[in-house]
């Protein structure tokens, strides 16, 4: 695999920004969080390469990405069909960690002609998270050391969010944005997981602060033809156990 080629996907005057990590293997899309962006889904290409081909997008108000007053369940999904269409894919698998994993399984229910296979992380059914702390970050400082100051422990997390502007140092997303995203992301979505019937890996953190094991496991165990693996990691598995989240993934891929 060489360097990730990015690519711009325009939709509706807006730009989206998207990594293809490149290859002659088949398509798989993949979503991140909140506060991420493709770039973390690098070692998982790596480690795919070469029978899968990882486009990683940088979703709506995330990385280079531009900004929108739309953090609807509907503009994701929108975004991720447009992504799909701009490489001329129509059956990849679709990956999704967190708010992404979200809008993996919807982008199934709603468009199942596009979605093979699904792997949904680190995220439930049933959604009831609270972004509103990272008001407090700013959003310029003058240095790079003062914005990770400023940002106290989580600048360790953001350390790939930080960004040079011409007015200071900044982060690679709006605050604001990312909590109006988290509120129209919670909500009871019972019904999109359920509606697809492609086969899905569902990958739970054991330290994970979001997904419980017991909603974990309900989920499995009502939709058909998906697998639950259970690694011991926090909310950010492909992070904190990415060999163990790569070799679940792939003896995943190969199954199907």
């Amino acid at each position: 695999m060489g360097e990730a080629e990015r690519h711009s996907v325009s939709l509706g005057g807006r730009r989206l920004s998207c990594l293809d990590f490149g290859g002659q293997g088949r398509p798989l899309l993949a979503l991140h969080g909140h506060f991420d962006d493709g770039w973390t889904f690098a070692a998982l290409a790596r480690d795919l390469a070469p029978d899968w081909r990882v486009l990683a997008l940088d979703q709506r108000g995330h990385g280079h990405s531009e900004r929108t007053a739309d953090y609807s369940r509907e503009g994701y999904v929108s975004d991720a069909a447009a992504v799909l269409a701009h490489f001329g894919v129509t059956d990849a698998v679709v990956l999704g960690h967190s708010l992404g994993g979200i809008n993996a399984y919807q982008l199934a229910a709603r468009h199942p002609q596009l979605v093979r296979a699904l792997v949904v992380v680190e995220i439930g059914a049933e959604v009831h998270g609270d972004l509103s702390f990272c008001l407090g970050w700013p959003d310029r400082a003058s240095t790079r050391e003062a914005l990770e100051d400023a940002l106290g422990d989580s600048a360790y997390y953001l350390a790939h969010a930080i960004r040079a502007y011409p007015d200071g140092w900044g982060l690679a997303f709006a605050p604001r944005d990312m909590v109006k995203s988290q509120e129209q992301a919670n909500g009871d979505h019972w019904g999109d997981w359920l509606a697809s019937e492609c086969p899905a890996l569902l990958v739970h953190g054991t330290r994970s602060r979001v997904l419980s094991g017991r909603h974990a496991k309900d989920m499995a165990a009502r939709r058909p033809r998906t697998h639950l693996v259970e690694l011991a990691a926090g909310h950010t598995v492909h992070g904190t156990d990415p060999a163990g989240f790569a070799a679940a993934v792939r003896a995943f891929l190969r199954g199907l």
